[in-house]
């Protein structure tokens, strides 16, 4: 079962992306692994290929630049 964070547009990097693990995940110590980034802006979502966490844009928030 994996978590699914909602993301604003604020949220993102400057390059449209976040690092996992994240705070808005909520996740503790024991489960934590590697720093990977995900890039949220080109698809609206991305998923974690360590634990499976979805970070998805809010509905009706965009990242400048898309079409």
């Amino acid at each position: 079962m994996s978590n699914v964070v909602e993301l604003l547009a604020k949220d993102l990097n400057g390059h449209g992306g976040v690092f996992c693990p994240n705070p808005k995940a909520d996740m503790a110590l024991w489960n934590s692994h590697p720093k990977v980034y995900l890039d949220v802006a080109k698809t609206g979502s991305a998923k974690c290929p360590y634990c499976g966490t979805v970070y998805q844009l809010k509905a009706g928030e965009h990242v400048g630049g898309g079409h």
